[in-house]
């Protein structure tokens, strides 16, 4: 069940951007496997077309892509630091081509859109959606600023990068002062044994 639907899906993908298919094409015949425990594996064939179709049980995997649960909703939102959480094992090109789609492949919501609604409820309604969208990334980042702002100036809470620098220089003056007085004491101590 879930094999089908992500087969579907990467094909539909695959077929909405021309580029990706002929990518894959030089690799027809291998096999993919992702394993992401505990759902079950999935092991996908590269077709003549550049396309994914189930891989048959005797194939041998050329690249396996082993994922964590917890890196997977990272993943799919495109964070560059869950890539650190993917293990990868097999043809170093057939993973180059595997990362370059997944960095480089979207969906095109508003041509599918366009398939139910037509041309012009469709670009409204993925307008609509990307606005709504910055909205909720501006209102996140507001919230943000406020936050720091309310626990660094009403209920100090952070320390001010300002507060933060001053501290600092305030202290590599009195690490260079007490360097000096050492220093001078070291040579009044001297000169009194001198004597």
């Amino acid at each position: 069940m879930i094999e089908r639907g992500a087969l579907a899906a990467l094909n539909h993908l695959l077929q909405q951007q021309p580029w990706a298919p002929e990518r894959l094409r030089a690799f027809a015949g291998q096999c993919v496997e992702f394993r992401c425990p505990p759902f079950p594996d999935l092991r996908l064939a590269i077709t003549d077309g550049g396309l994914l179709d189930r891989a048959p049980a005797e194939a041998a995997s050329a690249l396996v892509v082993k994922l964590t649960p917890g890196a997977l909703p990272f993943l799919l939102a495109r964070d560059e630091t869950a890539r650190k959480q993917v293990e990868i094992e097999g043809s170093a090109d057939l993973a180059s081509a595997v990362d370059t789609l997944f960095r480089h492949l979207s969906w095109d919501f508003e041509e599918d859109l366009s398939k139910l609604f037509g041309d012009i409820v469709a670009h409204r309604l993925a307008a609509g959606g990307r606005t709504v969208a910055a909205w909720h990334r501006e209102a996140v980042l507001r919230l943000a600023e406020n936050l720091a702002e309310y626990w660094t100036e009403e209920q100090p809470l952070l320390a001010r990068p300002a507060d933060v620098e001053s501290f600092c220089r305030g202290v590599d003056t009195l690490r260079d002062d007490v360097a000096r007085l050492d220093k001078r004491i070291e040579r009044l101590s001297t000169s009194r044994k001198g004597r």
